[in-house]
């Protein structure tokens, strides 16, 4: 799993009615972008994940120019 800074991670729930939990990557902690990563929740919770079989990034574009 390779991420960089501003991508999301999606950890998806895992119970039925649990939803899927997306944060937002802060910081890539591990070599050449591979886990630990510092992410940041909507409510402003940082914490850090190693992310598990159940999590996917969801890697950000940059826009494309005008």
């Amino acid at each position: 799993m390779h991420a960089s800074k501003g991508d999301r991670l999606v950890m998806h729930g895992r119970v039925v009615g649990k939803h899927d939990r997306v944060v937002e990557i802060i910081e890539v902690l591990g070599p050449n972008g591979t886990p630990p990563f510092r992410v940041r929740a909507e409510n402003g919770h940082e914490t850090i994940v190693s992310p598990g079989p159940d999590c996917m990034v969801d890697h950000r574009t940059a826009p494309e120019p005008a």
